[in-house]
C-alpha cells in the first residue's frame, strides 16, 4: 500500500487542474460520475470551480488524497441538503487515479468523509453507484446497506444505460443505537 495523505481541498488553480485531470481520466475509463466521454477540460474545470466554491461556503467538503504532491483520489461529502434532512449527508464523486486503484485510497477517503460527517452531526450517509462497473463491493465492505436498484437510471460515459444502486449507512451515535 502506498503512503498518501488525505485533506480538504480549497479552490486554487493547481487543485482545479489536478481534479479536472482526475475527472477526465475517470470518465474516459468508464466511471459513472455524471459526465459523458469525451469530457472537455473547460467543462471539468467549471464543475470543480462550482464544487470548490460550494465547499468554501460550507455546503460540502471536497477531500483529496495525495501521494506526495500528486492528487490520486477525491470524494465529496454533500452537507447542504433540504431543511427536513439536517441529519443526513451524501457521498459523491468518489474517484481514484487508475495508477493507484486497489491500494486503499478509496477506502481511506470514504472513512475520512464518514468521520467528517459525524463531526458535522450527521447520523445517516447515503450514496449511489452504477450497477455496471460501480463501487458496490467497496461500499458494502464499509458497512453500507443496499436499499434498492433503479434500472436505466443514467447513461454510461461511453453510451448505453445503466442502473444505479442506492446505499445507506447509519453513522455516529445512530450506528450504535
Amino acid at each position: 500500500m502506498s503512503h498518501f495523505v488525505i485533506k480538504p481541498l480549497v479552490d486554487a488553480p493547481e487543485i482545479r487542474s489536478a481534479l479536472s485531470e482526475l475527472l477526465i481520466e475517470t470518465v474516459a475509463g468508464g466511471g459513472s460520475v455524471s459526465f459523458m466521454h469525451p469530457l472537455a477540460l473547460d467543462d471539468a474545470e467549471a464543475f470543480w470551480q462550482d464544487s470548490l466554491g460550494a465547499a468554501a461556503r460550507g455546503e460540502r467538503i471536497v477531500l483529496g488524497a495525495f501521494d506526495g504532491d500528486d492528487l490520486i483520489g477525491t470524494v465529496t461529502l454533500l452537507l447542504k441538503l433540504p431543511p427536513n434532512q439536517p441529519h443526513r449527508a451524501e457521498i459523491a464523486k468518489m474517484m481514484t487515479r487508475l495508477t493507484h486503484r486497489h491500494r486503499g485510497v478509496a477506502t481511506s477517503l470514504l472513512r475520512a468523509a464518514e468521520a467528517l460527517a459525524i463531526a458535522h452531526g450527521r447520523t445517516l450517509l447515503v450514496l449511489d453507484t452504477a450497477v455496471d462497473d460501480g463501487a458496490a463491493p467497496l461500499y458494502e465492505k464499509q458497512g453500507f446497506q443496499l436499499s434498492g436498484i433503479i434500472p436505466h437510471y443514467a447513461l454510461k460515459p461511453h453510451g448505453g444505460l445503466t442502473g444505479t444502486m442506492i446505499y445507506w449507512k447509519r453513522i455516529g451515535a445512530a450506528a450504535v443505537a
